[in-house]
């Protein structure tokens, strides 16, 4: 489609009628738009399913219409009448699937019937889900449970992630490589540092009642567009929303809601954000240390004069602990510094701050733009120590929110989806189970696809998702899987992992989120969900089956184990036949999930108690702790030494897009219509590379490892960036991504800040 490529109008505003025609347009293309439209009045209802589009929290009053245009898209690519029956992969060998783009892949329609890989023919073909769990046990008891890596995406429920970290500590290994070790694992490390607890702070309620709400390095237009009724919301009422993203957003300006019929009629929108800033990439820290920096001498001034504090000195006494040392740091910044990193000017910070300081009540919200850099933990402890100063933790309309992506991303890590699982997860299954667990910490996504290099692992178990197309440097990653043992995949529709199978490899087709589970006595099931705001709630199916043959997440994961550790500890079979088996079971051994059965079912779930909401900080020093750090030496855009040829590149998604999964090929909000493989760059940047619109250019990667990371013939988009920052689509772009540059203390990928050469095609 490359060909096809053109640069139009962009959207006006986030949402409004081009939202509208995109939801017809993806519920025609399913083939039943009907059953599509009556599906769609089920997500986030309190009986149907959650909408598995995002991690955005569902409101106590919500209308009959609790999604967006991503939740249509993400449930019409689930409920499609496509299908791929084994006669497809009888047709097609593996080795020319490989050439197909991850949109035709996946827009061939569901997975039918469990499919074992051929190395013979380089086919899949068909196998009974006896002979497929048999096999894959009898393989995986031949292993050293540390050769193998345990994937899961955030699609999977919390019953089918409690289940499968059961099954795999007792088969004897940590390694639990997970998506979140890719997006928010920062925001993990850096909360539990900073108040005990690697979550958000606040209710969705709390937006209706923040005087000011900074959003940084977050595109909730395209990443979780409920969030933007939100935003709206709290400007029409008079609260400030302040903006930091590199990119201009359309999503981050206006908005107009498709729900609101005038609105729709006379082609109106109301703005999501009261100012706006455009930092350079890995310069949000040093814009928030600027910030604090005018925040500590307006208090100055104010003792002063005899007014009252700018800074909250009863919460500081008694709720934190080190203030003293990052006021120290503070203080000892240079504003030339703080502008070179951040791009911003003072005055465009002090703007900023005088909205902080005008605010008794503040929330701070961030997503992978920030989480994606060397220093992000730093990061978000610089956010958290700004936040401390007015006390904006703990209280109504207040606190830290780092809006997940997948929908249940957050839930899983909560179940025990964790490489270093905490002890006490450990001693409570080993009580209730009677067994030892293993206690050495096991592989994030970095180390496990270093032990795919190295061949120490032999085998990969995938959970959902799409493990080759969302980690980084793709050829690498590809070469090494290929050369595993064993690859299992549980999965829905077709992707490119399942195309690097290894010696012997399947493919395992699951539910979906949308469709009926009936256990043997026909009753209907349903999984929970955790959101980004801790609510814990049901979500029950209502479609039927795409296939006959299709079992739950829970029902495959129960086989898997049942064939390769037995039923002397647990009952499998039983598990898999009720899932509130299962949440009895998880009520007996994680804190909060008591009487679990009874209160999922309780409309809108119910919340997860996050004790740093209350004050409560469960830290060595029983009080949050603000965090000294310095910044960064240099980061990537100060690395570029001013060539006009050297950026620092940023992958994301586009508006058609959820995670690896491409719905189409366009860009509304951004005017990119008909291609992915383009690259946005400033006007100024684009004369200095003397590159018209549309031109093909190569990238290749600054790295000293050796290793030659490039790719060719991407189209230049000329976008409202700041200089030497450039933008583009993952995955296409995770060629450009070492794997081996990570953030520390997280080992998240840095996809938001790879040193690149950008040159012209010689073509």
């Amino acid at each position: 489609m490359a060909n096809d490529m053109f640069i139009g109008k962009k959207s006006k505003a986030a949402g409004g009628w081009g939202a509208l025609k995109s939801c017809g347009k993806q519920l025609l293309e399913t083939r039943k738009p009907l059953a599509g439209a009556m599906t769609m009045l089920k997500a986030n209802q309190p009986d149907g399913f959650d909408c598995p589009g995002c991690a955005w929290g569902d409101p106590n009053h919500g209308s009959s219409f609790e999604f967006c245009e991503n939740g249509v898209k993400a449930v019409a690519w689930e409920a499609t009448k496509l299908r791929v029956p084994p006669e497809f992969f009888a047709k097609h060998t593996v080795a020319e699937l490989r050439t197909w783009s991850d949109y035709d892949l996946e827009h061939q329609g569901r997975l039918t019937h469990p499919m074992r890989y051929n190395a013979t023919t380089d086919r899949y073909e068909p196998v009974t889900w006896q002979a497929a769990f048999d096999e894959i046990g009898a393989l995986l008891r031949g292993f050293d449970p540390d050769q193998v890596e345990f994937y899961t995406s955030g699609r999977a429920s919390n019953e089918a992630a409690f289940l499968y970290q059961t099954f795999v500590r007792l088969y004897g290994t940590n390694n639990f490589p997970d998506c979140s070790n890719m997006c928010h694992e920062a925001s993990g490390v850096a909360l539990i540092d900073a108040i005990g607890i690697g979550k958000g702070t606040v209710l969705l309620e709390d937006f209706e009642k923040a005087d000011a709400i900074f959003v940084f390095g977050q595109n909730p237009g395209t990443n979780h567009p409920r969030m933007l009724a939100d935003l709206r919301k709290a400007t029409e009422r008079g609260a400030q929303v302040v903006a930091f993203n590199n990119l201009k957003e359309k999503g981050l300006v206006r908005f107009a809601d498709p729900q609101k019929k005038l609105e729709m009629l006379v082609g109106g929108s109301e703005p999501t954000s009261t100012m706006y800033f455009q930092p350079r990439l890995g310069g949000d820290m040093a814009a928030v240390r600027g910030m604090a920096k005018i925040v500590f001498a307006a208090d100055d001034a104010a003792r002063a004069a005899g007014s009252a504090p700018i800074i909250d000195d009863a919460f500081l006494a008694t709720f934190t602990t080190g203030m003293d040392d990052w006021r120290a740091l503070v203080e000892a910044t240079p504003w030339s510094v703080i502008e070179e990193q951040s791009g911003l000017t003072e005055a465009d910070l002090r703007r900023a701050a005088e909205v902080y300081i005008a605010s008794n009540a503040t929330i701070a919200t961030w997503a992978m733009g920030i989480t994606q850099h060397r220093h992000s933990v730093q990061t978000i402890r610089e956010i958290a120590n700004f936040m401390f100063l007015r006390g904006n933790i703990g209280r109504e309309g207040a606190g830290l929110c780092p809006v997940r992506g997948h929908s249940n991303v957050q839930g899983d890590r909560t179940v025990g989806i964790n490489e270093k699982a905490p002890k006490a997860l450990l001693d409570a299954m080993e009580r209730e189970l009677g067994v030892p667990m293993p206690r050495t910490p096991g592989h994030n996504v970095l180390e496990a696809i270093g032990a795919m290099l190295s061949g120490t692992a032999k085998a990969f178990i995938g959970l959902g998702g799409n493990f080759a197309r969302a980690t980084p440097d793709s050829a690498l990653i590809a070469q090494a899987m290929d050369k595993l043992d064993l690859t299992v995949h549980v999965a829905t529709k077709l992707n490119h992992c399942h195309l690097l199978p290894g010696k012997v490899g399947f493919v395992l087709p699951c539910l979906g989120r949308t469709e009926i589970d009936r256990n043997s006595k026909g009753v209907r099931q349903i999984v929970t969900v955790e959101d980004s705001m801790s609510m814990v709630h049901g979500s029950g199916g209502i479609n039927l089956p795409a296939s006959a043959e299709l079992k739950s997440e829970v029902a495959i994961v129960a086989g898997l184990a049942m064939a390769t550790v037995g039923s002397t500890v647990v009952d499998w079979d039983a598990m898999a036949d009720d899932n509130d088996r299962i949440r009895d079971l998880m009520a007996r051994v994680l804190p909060g999930f008591d009487d679990y059965n009874t209160r999922v079912r309780v409309p809108r779930g119910f919340w997860l108690r996050n004790p740093a909401s209350e004050r409560e900080f469960r830290t060595p020093t029983a009080r949050a702790n603000f965090g000294a750090f310095d910044l960064p030496d240099q980061t990537e855009w100060q690395m570029r030494a001013d060539k006009p040829d050297t950026f620092v590149l940023q992958t994301m998604r586009s508006h058609d897009q959820y995670n690896t999964t491409v719905y189409a090929m366009n860009d509304r909000y951004r005017g990119v219509y008909g291609e992915r493989e383009i690259v946005f760059i400033n006007p100024a940047d684009m004369d200095g590379l003397k590159v018209e619109s549309g031109e093909r250019v190569s990238l290749v990667t600054l790295s000293n490892d050796g290793i030659e990371r490039r790719i060719t013939g991407f189209r230049v988009v000329p976008y409202d960036i700041p200089r030497g920052c450039i933008a583009g689509y993952y995955p296409e772009l995770n060629a450009l991504v070492p794997y081996n540059s990570f953030g520390e203390w997280s080992f998240t990928p840095t996809s938001k800040s790879v040193l690149v050469r950008v040159t012209r095609d010689a073509a």
